[in-house]
């Protein structure tokens, strides 16, 4: 029999579009005829399955709905949401408490990995490198004079949580500071001041199994804007180049740190890690992504692709993990 499996998409912020867009590319990647698929949407309280045009409240009791006078479960949950609920812990600490599996990071990583300052601070203690930054919470401010002092020009004022470059700022005068941080406050309670890194932008997937670890080309990101903003995302305004433009031993090590990374986290199914490769071939880590976005276009998807996989066999297997563990 085959099993249900719930496409988890929607969220609470500005990413429920892109998330929604994951959801649909999603929908093709799974192998239908070993999955039955459902796509839920949770905005807010209003959690619903779709199903041929109807949509149908589901139970928070135990993730489930009623259609036709028939009760459907979920075997598993395949998260697809970019932001909160669905990539910050708090969704994962629901299904671990009705005991669903599901296809993502548990609480601690998720919630880890959502908090960019806290994500890379803690990884920097494992020799990973980042850049130099400032962080600041609701009702805290920094001086123009201080953050150039201490960051310099140009530098990057961003939320410290959400993704799709929403709220991102690159600063170059002394006199955009403080609105990129109004702005950067508009997007989260917390705001990042970071250091300007010239380099090559490059992304890299990896996912792992009981029996294998799949760590897959890395892409190159070449923004005809500032940098990779939400219209380069978004509105093709990026050459992206798969596999990127490096050498084989910086390729390697690319690959090697990603690997790094997933087991210091302690991650689960499909995540994505930005780094920028500044010179001497210095290796400095952006973010970690947790749940990457899953368009046809997305990088994970051109990932899997040039390394010459189906992506539905990725699919399963990130699936069929979740469901044994």
């Amino acid at each position: 029999m085959k099993k249900n499996i719930a496409i988890v998409a929607g969220g609470d912020q500005s990413e429920v579009v892109v998330s929604k867009k994951s959801a649909a590319g999603l929908l093709t990647f799974i192998d239908t005829e070993k999955y039955n698929l459902y796509l839920v949407i949770l905005e807010g309280n209003n959690w619903t399955a779709e199903v041929d045009g109807k949509t149908y409240p589901i139970d928070k009791n135990d993730f489930s709905f009623t259609k036709d006078g028939q009760k459907v479960t979920f075997d598993c949950a395949y998260v697809t949401i970019h932001g909160i609920p669905g990539e910050d812990g708090r969704l994962q600490g629901y299904f671990e408490m009705i005991g669903m599996p599901y296809t993502c990071c548990n609480v601690l990583a998720a919630a880890m990995t959502y908090n960019k300052y806290t994500c890379n601070h803690y990884l920097s203690g494992f020799g990973v490198n980042i850049a130099p930054d400032i962080l600041l919470r609701k009702g805290q401010t920094v001086s123009a004079d201080e953050a150039v002092a201490k960051l310099g020009l140009p530098m990057f004022i961003k939320p410290n949580v959400g993704g799709s470059s929403f709220g991102v700022t690159k600063v170059k005068k002394a006199e955009e500071v403080e609105p990129a941080i109004a702005k950067a406050f508009a997007e989260g309670d917390e705001v990042i001041l970071e250091s300007f890194m010239k380099g090559t932008e490059i992304t890299c997937g990896v996912y792992k199994t009981d029996e294998k670890t799949v760590v897959f080309p890395i892409t190159e990101v070449v923004s005809e804007n500032e940098f990779f903003d939400y219209d380069a995302k978004y509105k093709g305004q990026v050459s992206e180049i798969t596999p990127a433009r490096l050498s084989d031993e910086l390729t390697k090590r690319v690959q090697a740190e990603t690997a790094k990374i997933y087991d210091i986290i302690g991650a689960k199914g499909i995540i994505r890690v930005d780094y920028i490769i500044t010179e001497g071939d210095k290796i400095n880590i952006l973010e970690v992504n947790t749940t990457p976005g899953m368009t046809p276009t997305s990088f994970i998807p051109q990932q899997v692709r040039a390394a010459g996989l189906d992506i539905k066999d990725v699919m399963t297997d990130v699936i069929e993990f979740a469901m044994k563990k």
